[in-house]
C-alpha cells in the first residue's frame, strides 16, 4: 500500500512540475541565427527556468512583427531593420534580448547569388533585374540596397520579389528572378546542386558585433509579465553559452529546426550568440536605414530595449 501511495505522490509531484510550467512560443525565421533559444530547449534550460518553450518557424521575416501582436508567439528574432521599421509604423515592441551578431563568418555565410552561366558580375549589372530576398525591408533587403548605392547603382532600378530561403533555390533555377540573396546552410546546397554561384559576399562591410537578429516582445505583453521575461533572457544567456563553446550543437540544434539531414546540417557554419542587446548594435543599422528614407519617426535605440 505504501508502494502505492508512494507512486501516486510521484505522479503528483511530476503533474504539479509540468502544470508549473509556462507555455511560450519563439519565432524565427528559417535561418540557424536563433540557435541559442534552440539549444536552450534542447539542454532543457528553458524547463528548468520555468518555461514550456516551443520554437516556431515563421517563413519571412518580416512576418514576425504581425505574430507578436497577434500573440501567436510571445518572443520572435526580427532582423533589426524589420524591428526599427515596425516601431516607426506604430508597433509597440521591445528589444528584449540577443541571438546572432555580426562577424566575418557570418558575413561569409551570406552572398548575392546568380546562375552558373549569368554574366552578371557587379553590382551595375543588376539595373533592370530582379532579385529576390528573404523579406522585403529585412536586414538583408535594406544591406543589398546599401551597397548597390555604394557601388553605383540605383536601388530604385532593381525590382525586388520576396522568397524564404528554402525557396530561393527554385527561384533561381526556374529563371523566375535573375540573382537571389541566400545563406547557410542554404547557399551551399544551391552551390553544390550547380543552381548557383556566389556573384557577392555583400556584408563583408557591416560592423563586427552589431546585430543581426535581436528577439523582440510585445512591450505591453512583456511589462505585464517580468517573470517570464527574466526566464526567456536567462535560458537564452545560458544557450549562448553552449553555442559559442560546442559548434556541434549548433549544427545538431538548427538542423532539427530546419529539418535537414545530418550531412546537410554539418554544412552549418556557427556563428555568434550574444543574449545581450546593447542600444549601439543596432545604431548602425538606424543610420543605413536613414539614409534610405525608410524611417519617419526619430528612434532612440536606448528606449526601444526593455531594461
Amino acid at each position: 500500500m505504501r508502494a502505492i501511495y508512494a507512486g501516486i505522490l510521484a505522479l503528483a509531484l511530476v503533474a504539479s512540475e509540468a502544470s508549473a510550467q509556462t507555455a511560450i512560443k519563439i519565432g524565427c525565421s528559417p535561418t540557424p541565427d536563433c540557435v541559442n533559444a534552440m539549444i536552450a530547449i534542447e539542454e532543457g534550460i528553458f524547463k528548468k527556468n520555468g518555461l514550456d518553450a516551443e520554437m516556431v518557424v515563421v517563413a519571412i521575416n518580416s512576418n514576425i512583427p504581425a505574430a507578436l501582436l497577434s500573440d501567436s508567439i510571445q518572443f520572435g528574432g526580427p532582423t533589426p531593420t524589420v524591428f526599427l521599421q515596425s516601431i516607426d509604423g506604430g508597433l509597440d515592441l521591445a528589444g528584449v534580448g540577443s541571438a546572432a551578431v555580426m562577424t566575418k563568418a557570418a558575413s561569409d555565410s551570406f552572398a548575392l547569388m546568380v546562375k552558373p552561366d549569368s554574366t552578371l558580375r557587379t553590382a551595375r549589372d543588376l539595373a533592370g533585374k530582379r532579385v529576390a530576398v528573404p523579406g522585403f525591408n529585412a536586414l538583408l533587403h535594406v544591406y543589398l540596397r546599401h551597397w548597390l548605392a555604394l557601388n553605383g547603382t540605383d536601388p530604385k532600378s532593381v525590382s525586388f520579389i520576396e522568397g524564404s530561403f528554402p525557396a530561393m533555390g527554385d527561384l533561381l533555377k526556374a529563371g523566375t528572378v535573375d540573382a537571389i540573396i541566400s545563406g547557410q546552410p542554404f547557399m551551399g546546397r544551391i552551390v553544390e546542386a550547380r543552381t548557383g554561384v556566389i556573384m557577392a559576399n555583400y556584408l563583408a562591410d557591416v560592423p563586427d558585433g552589431s546585430s543581426l537578429i535581436l528577439y523582440a516582445a510585445n512591450r505591453q505583453w512583456a511589462r505585464a509579465n517580468p517573470k517570464i521575461v527574466a526566464a526567456f533572457r536567462a535560458s537564452i544567456t545560458e544557450g549562448a553559452k553552449i553555442a559559442n563553446s560546442e559548434p556541434d550543437k549548433v549544427r545538431a540544434a538548427a538542423g532539427r529546426f530546419l529539418k535537414m539531414p545530418p550531412a546537410v546540417a554539418a554544412t552549418i557554419v556557427p556563428g555568434r550568440y550574444d543574449p545581450g542587446l546593447e542600444g549601439k548594435q543596432i545604431a548602425w543599422w538606424l543610420d543605413v536605414m536613414n539614409k534610405q528614407n525608410m524611417l519617419q519617426t526619430k528612434i532612440d535605440p536606448e528606449k526601444i530595449l526593455l531594461k
